[in-house]
């Protein structure tokens, strides 16, 4: 009975609408549209280049393939990766590169810095972009860093923040070649690709989104890449400007750190660099408050929830929007492969200069450093502080350079954020 009333009311259905549908709509039409609206017709679409979104696509799924079977950084590697496949989608309008490059940039435009342009007209990921455009994101990841970040080894050898300092010669060298006629990127562009030398992720994001929005896809691919390479390319160069009698050296256990000096330590660092230098206080302060957290013992519920749940969300959003800015239009061209290419040797500069400054620092010093903890000036945490206790105990089994290692390593995250604020305190 039931099924003789279903049928019943298909058919009245049949005899009274569909008529009446078929007057404004024919079969024919509703095809063709449908064929016309799908991504897959784009993909093979010669005139409008749909095969550049075909090797985006290609790229991204690439890049999954690094995060996800070689484990290349994949915390942001692959929100990134598949980032850049949603926004490659054609049809999809998750994310609209005019919107950011020409509408939102442009000071003559209506919609000049309108965010509520974006919330009523932008896809997911526009939106989500916001936070990446006014800065958000890269500050809390440095929030969470800072709070699970130990400043120890730093405080009780005061001595390492220069190593720290000299790893960011790779981003200052960078700069001053990169802007040079001859390589054809202006002075915002080259300081955006020569932070990549500093090997931290967030504050290329952070600096590339105030100085030279238009490269973030291949500065922050770039970016992560180079610091997934970590344990690939240091042991070469620190082989390479060391001898193996300085590989040998063994240093002095470090001295404990009370309490009360790491209290007092983020305090006095976040004052100080933001009087000096007001442009980094917003990375600087950051880190320094999530580290703060941290050391005091009173807000472990916050301290907790700024190393796990807040960092976590705030990671998936940051990766996905910022692999949403690589766009076969703004990826596949020579510029791309120019960043690729000038951030590996930026990194590499930032490496030696770290060891070079130990050399040279034993010149004057009766307990030796082991120049192999110089590499850890970059900001890769804690990385590079274990590339440098691998290399040395290839050499000394016996060997412990870890703790010694992470002084330098931490600096150079402040180095980082210091050498950001420097480049946009001159160019922003």
């Amino acid at each position: 009975m039931k099924k003789i009333k279903f049928f019943g009311l298909l058919a009245l259905f049949s005899m009274v609408a569909l008529p009446t549908l078929a007057a404004d709509f024919s079969l024919g039409e509703a095809m063709q549209k449908f064929w016309g609206d799908m991504g897959l017709k784009a993909l093979f679409d010669v005139e409008n280049e749909g095969w550049k979104s075909a090797i985006m696509l290609g790229l991204g799924c690439f890049l999954l393939y690094l995060a996800i079977v070689k484990k290349f950084e994949p915390l942001l590697l692959l929100p990134i990766a598949f980032g850049m496949v949603l926004t490659n989608l054609p049809g999809a309008g998750l994310f609209h590169t005019a919107m950011w490059n020409d509408e939102f940039l442009n000071p003559d435009s209506p919609y000049y810095h309108s965010y509520r342009h974006v919330l009523a007209e932008g896809g997911l990921l526009d939106v989500l972009y916001i936070g990446v455009k006014a800065g958000i994101y890269p500050c809390l990841i440095f929030l969470g860093v800072g709070a699970m970040t130990d400043f120890g080894p730093l405080i009780a050898n005061p001595k390492s923040l220069l190593l720290g300092a000299a790893a960011q010669l790779g981003i200052f060298a960078t700069f001053l070649v990169v802007q040079a006629d001859l390589f054809g990127f202006n002075p915002q562009e080259a300081a955006s690709i020569g932070i990549i030398g500093g090997a931290d992720g967030p504050t290329a994001i952070f600096l590339t989104t105030k100085l030279a929005p238009h490269l973030l896809g291949p500065i922050a691919v770039a970016a992560y890449s180079y610091m997934a390479l970590v344990p690939v390319i240091q042991p070469v160069i620190m082989r390479a400007l060391t001898t193996k009698s300085e590989r040998l050296i063994r240093m002095e256990q470090l001295r404990t750190v009370s309490k009360k000096e790491k209290i007092l330590f983020p305090i006095i660092v976040a004052i100080i660099v933001s009087l000096i230098l007001p442009s980094a206080a917003t990375l600087i302060g950051c880190l320094m408050l999530g580290n703060l957290m941290k050391e005091s013992g009173v807000v472990d519920r916050l301290s907790k929830a700024a190393q796990n749940e807040l960092n976590n969300i705030v990671v998936i959003f940051l990766g996905i929007t910022v692999g949403a800015t690589a766009t076969a239009e703004s990826f596949l061209n020579v510029r791309t492969i120019s960043i690729l290419v000038v951030g590996i040797v930026a990194f590499g500069v930032g490496t030696a200069g770290g060891v070079l400054l130990a050399k040279f620092m034993n010149l004057f010093l009766k307990n030796k450093i082991n120049p192999l903890i110089g590499s850890a000036g970059v900001s890769a945490v804690p990385m590079a502080a274990r590339v440098s206790q691998e290399v040395g105990q290839q050499e000394d089994k016996h060997n412990f350079l870890l703790m010694h290692a992470m002084g330098p390593n931490v600096a150079g995250v402040i180095g980082s954020a210091v050498a950001a604020g420097i480049l946009l305190n001159f160019l922003g």
